[in-house]
């Protein structure tokens, strides 16, 4: 299936390692020119390089931490004027309410909360004033899971795919989509870090991880290349109709409620 997306320019955060790599990648091998932004100027170039070899499109890369002073700003004027804005920056921290205290709950939605909100008002009027555009808010499935252990992150994600809904509701009458993704487990190392922690808290052995991941649908989490393709279909044109909603991939983790 042709995407149409040969041409398009695509802003990715957190586009250094795990789901934003395979962000990166998947958009340049549908012919996208990107403009990647993360902390790590290093992994950036690197990744940069490889794509241009690979795939023969324009990548510029801008080394960022979105929740510092004026970054926001200096990202979107740095990336001009793109087609598909990519929010994929951040990882807000686990644990339950007294473990996560209030600097590292608020660093946490800096990042990722306040960064996608901000850059959303920073990206879209300009996607209005060419009447076109779309912008993808990576979230995940926390936000329907309401975890105990996880709160700032269910709490983010929540408002997060409430956010997603409301702008994405009434934006294709600025000619805009607005689509919130929703991944459960994906194949990273936050995830081995994520259950290495729950192992040792419930086995006192964080070796034994791998046992956790096992009970995942297909007995694993999500490869990379399952979400991203994913985020590349909603950014195309072939998924003209689709905004003010939230598209969940997690093998039906969600889905395994019962009474």
């Amino acid at each position: 299936m042709n995407l149409q997306l040969a041409g398009q320019r695509v802003l990715v955060t957190g586009a250094s390692q795990g789901i934003g790599e395979g962000l990166a990648e998947v958009f340049a091998e549908e012919g996208a020119h990107l403009h990647l932004v993360a902390r790590s100027a290093d992994k950036l170039e690197r990744l940069a390089e490889r794509l241009r070899a690979a795939h023969g499109v324009e990548v510029v890369t801008q080394q960022a931490d979105i929740a510092a002073p004026g970054a926001v700003q200096a990202i979107a004027d740095a990336a001009g004027d793109i087609d598909v804005l990519v929010n994929n920056a951040g990882a807000i921290p686990g644990g339950d309410l007294w473990q996560v205290e209030a600097a590292a709950w608020r660093d946490g939605w800096d990042v990722k909360v306040f960064g996608y909100i901000d850059l959303c008002r920073a990206i879209y009027p300009g996607m209005k004033a060419r009447g076109r555009g779309v912008i993808l808010n990576n979230i995940g499935n926390g936000g329907e899971n309401f975890d105990a252990r996880y709160i700032a992150g269910s709490t983010g994600n929540a408002a997060l795919m409430a956010f997603t809904r409301a702008l994405g509701g009434r934006s294709l009458d600025d000619g805009i989509r607005v689509v919130g993704i929703n991944p459960g487990p994906v194949a990273t190392d936050r995830i081995v870090k994520v259950m290495k922690s729950r192992a040792q808290e419930l086995h006192g052995d964080e070796s034994r991880y791998r046992e956790l991941l096992a009970a995942y649908p297909l007995g694993r989490p999500a490869h990379i290349r399952e979400v991203a393709d994913l985020f590349a279909f909603l950014a195309s044109p072939r998924s003209a109709y689709t905004s003010g909603v939230i598209c969940t991939v997690d093998g039906g983790l969600t889905s395994r409620r019962s009474i």
